[in-house]
């Protein structure tokens, strides 16, 4: 099946679908020896001879990281800030992934990053419904009213549970799943019930937990834990 060239070197795991489309651009992709600038240039990708910068574009092996995003890295691989990325974090080991998802920057905790794009898709697609489970630190006490008014909903935004940990007159800590990875959606649920959030951290997503692995360092995922943690129903990992 024919698709576009950008589209077909993000498949192959070479890399993001924007990191194509710039090196395309830029002359450094060929097919069968000819240079083609055009992004949208339909290929197939398992007959096309596709290079990139005189390298035979090949599929990826497939590889699953379970990453401890720390605080103050962004989930791009280059920053124009000059802000460190969790592809710093990754160094050599990065190359080919992409992240499944993001977290922002002054979110912390576990982030998975792959070579499988349509593996990304599938976790992040709202229909798939995957749980991602935070622990959430916020000014305040934040009563069950409050924590019951964020899973009710408020406007489009709602948790699919809120468990206070320990609760002060200083702080509340809460456990929080989603089913729905919206930008800043915790911080924004919790601004609305008058609670401004400190600490953000993701401990699980998809089944797979963080556990004890330590900020910035990573571990592989097999295809048969990852299998293991979604459960028959969820997705599994094209093969």
């Amino acid at each position: 099946m024919r698709v576009p060239l950008a589209r077909a070197l993000s498949k192959l795991g070479i890399c993001s679908r924007a990191d194509a489309t710039a090196r395309i651009l830029a002359g450094r992709v060929a097919i069968g020896g000819i240079v083609i600038r055009d992004p949208g240039h339909p290929v197939v990708p398992e007959r096309d001879r596709i290079t990139v910068d005189g390298s035979s574009a090949r599929r990826k092996a497939w590889r699953l990281l379970l990453l401890n995003k720390t605080r103050g890295t962004v989930t791009t691989r280059r920053d124009p800030e000059g802000r460190p990325t969790v592809f710093d974090l990754l160094g050599d080991e990065g190359r080919g992934l992409v992240a499944v998802g993001r977290l922002d920057l002054a979110t912390s905790g576990l982030l998975l990053l792959t070579t499988d794009t349509q593996l990304a898709h599938r976790l992040t697609d709202p229909a798939s419904a995957v749980v991602r489970r935070y622990v959430v630190t916020v000014r305040g006490s934040l009563s069950d009213a409050e924590a019951e008014r964020m899973v009710t909903g408020i406007d489009d935004l709602r948790a699919d549970s809120v468990r206070v940990r320990k609760r002060s007159a200083r702080e509340t800590h809460l456990i929080v799943e989603l089913r729905e990875g919206r930008n800043r959606e915790i911080r924004r649920l919790c601004g609305a019930v008058g609670h401004e959030v400190t600490a953000l951290k993701r401990v699980a997503f998809a089944g797979l937990e963080l556990g004890d692995l330590p900020p910035g360092r990573w571990r592989s995922v097999s295809k048969d834990e990852l299998e293991r943690a979604l459960g028959a129903a969820a997705p599994a990992p094209s093969r």
